[in-house]
């Protein structure tokens, strides 16, 4: 690849673990976001470059003479049409990229979440492109979940007894590197990307409690419960909608199914949960 390779979400767990991913395996990298100061700071190899979703005015900057993009939704963002979309289209129009799009596990047939329209936009815009459905991420522990751990020494969430075979973040980042290492070799696939086992969150809790030396407990919610808890924290209607459905779908195993698709792509297995939680054992500091 000739030009850089656009990363969004360069600051969060998804993005910044495809930027170091790909500045390691010696690519040129160009991080997007709003806070290009902090960019700057925190991948020191690569490009800056002001990309804001809510500004179609930045778009055609970003994506001028790059020759790959690494796509990640925002979760406050639900209207992906002048968002994710309007991006897509100026690419095609300004540069000829490949695009990797972190979608979501199940999002070809579940028109309920937002990264369905942008898989169905990403197949028809004339782009070349990989899509990569991951399922739960191990990184949720010290994001969604971190609060309850750290104040309530619990993991709150009205996933019943399902399973999730949770995957590192780190680990779709190193695919992304393989991917547009030899972006031919991948056009047109959809991967779906899992950890090596899936545990339910009895096991995700006793993790925590043998990690952290104190009792992390796992609290079933309620589907109306955990709404309101989510409101609570003051998130958008729609990600508190989009999380909700999302987790109530776990007792129902949508989570539980180990795919060998990532063990391929990386050429080794990949990071469980229990390296997660002992990489991280200092996120989750008691109240």
């Amino acid at each position: 690849m000739t030009g850089p390779i656009l990363v969004t979400g360069a600051t969060g767990n998804v993005g910044g673990g495809a930027a170091r991913s790909l500045l390691a395996a010696g690519l040129p990298v160009r991080v997007a976001g709003t806070n290009l100061e902090g960019l700057r700071e925190r991948f020191p190899g690569a490009e800056t470059v002001r990309l804001d979703f809510f500004d179609a005015q930045t778009f055609d900057a970003a994506v001028a003479g790059t020759s790959g993009l690494f796509l990640v939704r925002p979760p406050a963002i639900s209207r992906v049409g002048p968002t994710l979309n309007a991006l897509l289209d100026a690419a095609a129009r300004y540069s000829r990229v490949h695009v990797v799009f972190v979608s979501v596990a199940g999002a070809d047939t579940n028109r309920i979440v937002p990264h369905h329209r942008v898989e169905q936009h990403l197949r028809a815009c004339g782009l070349a492109w990989t899509i990569l459905r991951p399922g739960f991420f191990a990184q949720n522990l010290a994001d969604a979940y971190a609060d309850d751990i750290r104040t309530q020494d619990r993991i709150y969430l009205p996933a019943g007894r399902g399973k999730v075979a949770f995957v590192d973040t780190r680990d779709i980042g190193d695919a992304a590197a393989v991917i547009f290492a030899a972006p031919d070799v991948h056009r047109g696939a959809a991967y779906t990307l899992t950890g090596p086992e899936a545990v339910d969150f009895d096991t995700v809790a006793g993790l925590l409690t043998g990690t952290l030396g104190r009792i992390i407990r796992y609290q079933p919610a309620t589907i109306a419960g955990y709404l309101r808890h989510l409101r609570r924290q003051r998130l958008p209607i729609a990600q508190c909608l989009v999380q909700t459905v999302l987790h109530t779908g776990l007792r129902r195993g949508q989570a539980e199914r180990v795919d060998p698709a990532l063990a391929r792509l990386l050429g080794r297995a990949p990071r469980t949960l229990a390296q997660y939680v002992s990489d991280h054992r200092t996120s989750w500091p008691p109240r």
